[in-house]
């Protein structure tokens, strides 16, 4: 058979496409496709609700590539085992209640089980706005990512959902750009982002889950993004918190849809 360069770039082009329009209206959008935003896109999709990811890089996962400084291992804890081994990550115990696992086989077994359920994720697309309708979080706006990086002046285009979820990590962009532009008070002790505290793993790893809820009316935020919000501390290279988290989330939304 002939190689035929313009099949190549029409089938390219058409599933693409038509990726892009089926998730214009969206029952939960997700910004961030880290450890968080892809276990709870894991989740939602699993239950058959139709959700879309979108990560601003090329590649997804997060942090969890690099492991500890750029050692790639990491630690998830025993009652977070239970999620990899779900997934068919391996671990391997270190010591009672600490379980080691490559974290280069997280990341790609996370985003695989992510789209295996169905969850729809999209590289190199980032959020720049959200849309508000009577006080409410009702989608984003989106562009690709190479027009930020370039400094073009190239309008967005949007999507609707039900529900958003802020998966950004530390930055917890979604949340930022509600609090400066939309007028709405979170739902934190000041009204707005607390911050995010210096690391204390044990903390934080109880913290990250108690967090990852709504945050104001239509928007929820999980993984780092949880405790900058509302200010608990950083946690290192442990990620059982990260996985815990978006599951919650998940399990809350699909109660809710």
């Amino acid at each position: 058979m002939q190689l035929d360069e313009l099949k190549i770039s029409e089938g390219i082009i058409k599933s693409y496409h038509q990726k892009l329009l089926d998730s214009l209206n969206v029952d939960v959008a997700i910004a961030g496709a880290g450890p968080s935003g892809m276990i709870c896109g894991y989740y939602l999709a699993k239950a058959k609700k139709k959700v879309a990811i979108f990560e601003r890089k090329l590649s997804v996962g997060g942090g969890i590539w690099g492991g500890g400084m750029m050692f790639n291992e990491i630690v998830l804890q025993a009652k977070a085992k239970r999620i990899s081994d779900q997934l068919g990550i391996r671990t391997r115990r270190y010591q009672d209640g600490y379980y080691l696992a490559d974290s280069l086989e997280l990341a790609s077994g996370l985003c695989l089980a992510a789209v295996h359920a169905r969850a729809r994720i999209f590289n190199l697309i980032s959020v720049e706005d959200v849309m508000v309708r009577k006080n409410c979080i009702c989608g984003l706006v989106l562009n690709w990512s190479a027009v930020g990086m370039a400094n073009l002046h190239i309008d967005p285009l949007t999507i609707k959902a039900k529900f958003v979820v802020d998966a950004t990590g530390h930055a917890a962009e979604i949340a930022h750009i509600v609090e400066r532009k939309s007028g709405l008070r979170l739902k934190t002790k000041t009204g707005r982002l607390v911050g995010e505290q210096s690391m204390w793993a044990d903390v934080a790893e109880d913290s990250i889950v108690k967090n990852s809820r709504e945050v104001c009316s239509g928007l929820y935020v999980c993984g780092m993004a949880a405790n900058a919000v509302f200010g608990g501390p950083r946690m290192g290279p442990i990620f059982g918190g990260m996985l815990l988290s978006g599951q919650k989330v998940a399990q809350e939304l699909i109660k809710k849809l």
